[in-house]
C-alpha cells in the first residue's frame, strides 16, 4: 500500500497551473507524471525537469498514479472524467479549477451560478469509488511558483474534501509543493477557495497568507 509519502503523482494538463506543481514538486524531492494531449509538451517539460519528471499519455499517467492532478480548464473536466471513467475509479483526484473564462474586458467571468461552485460540480460526476479534493488551485500561477518554500513562514494553500481519509495525501502533496496545508472543510466549503471566493487570492484574501494570518480569516 502506498504511503502519502510514495503515492504516485500524476499530473494532467500542463498548463500554467499544472507546469508549476510538477515544478515545485521535483524541486522538493517528488516524483511526478507529466501528461497532456500534447505528448510533446510532456515530453519538453520531463526534459526539463530532470530525472524525477517522467512523460506519459494521458491514458498512462492516469494507470500508475495514485494520484491524478487535473489540471485543466473547468469546462474540460467533464471529458477528461468520461474519457478516462474506468482508469480514474478509486484514484484520489485533486482539483483546481475555477469556473471561470476570459471575457472582452480582459478579465475573467464566472461561468456557473453565483452560488454553485466547481468542487461540487465536479464531485456530482466523479468516476466510481475515486475521491475528490479541491486544492492547488487557491493562488494564482505566478503565486503558486514564487511563494512556494517561503521562508521562514510557509504561505497556505487551502483545501477542502468530504473524504478525512485522504487528508493526509492531500496535505502531503500540499507540502512537497512547499506550502503549508490548511483544510477548512467539506466540499460544501469549495467555494470559498475558488476565484472571488473569500479565501482565493483573487477573490476577498487578496494576497498569500501564512497560517497565522489563515486562522484569522478561516
Amino acid at each position: 500500500m502506498q504511503t502519502p509519502n510514495t503515492s504516485k503523482i500524476a499530473i494532467i494538463g500542463l498548463g500554467n497551473i499544472g507546469q508549476v506543481v510538477a515544478k515545485n514538486l521535483t524541486k522538493n524531492n517528488r516524483a511526478v507524471i507529466v501528461a497532456d494531449r500534447n505528448i510533446a509538451k510532456a515530453n519538453s517539460l520531463a526534459l526539463q525537469l530532470g530525472d524525477l519528471a517522467k512523460p506519459a499519455t494521458i491514458g498512462d499517467a492516469i494507470r500508475e498514479a495514485d494520484i491524478v492532478v487535473v489540471a485543466v480548464w473547468f469546462a474540460a473536466i467533464k471529458e477528461v472524467f468520461y474519457q478516462y471513467e474506468g482508469l480514474l475509479q478509486g484514484k484520489i483526484i485533486i482539483d483546481p479549477s475555477n469556473p471561470i473564462a476570459p471575457n472582452a474586458q480582459g478579465g475573467f467571468d464566472k461561468i456557473i451560478g453565483e452560488h454553485e461552485s466547481a468542487g461540487q460540480i465536479n464531485a456530482s460526476i466523479l468516476p466510481k469509488d475515486a475521491k475528490l479534493a479541491k486544492a492547488l488551485g487557491t493562488l494564482g500561477a505566478a503565486s503558486l511558483a514564487n511563494a512556494a518554500n517561503q521562508q521562514p513562514d510557509a504561505a497556505v494553500l487551502f483545501y477542502a474534501t468530504d473524504d478525512i481519509r485522504i487528508n493526509e495525501a492531500v496535505e502531503q502533496l500540499i507540502r512537497d509543493n512547499g506550502f503549508e496545508p490548511v483544510r477548512i472543510g467539506g466540499l460544501e466549503q469549495s467555494i470559498r477557495i475558488e476565484v472571488f471566493g473569500d479565501l482565493h487570492e483573487l477573490g476577498a484574501l487578496g494576497k498569500t497568507v501564512t497560517v497565522n494570518e489563515a486562522k484569522l480569516s478561516i
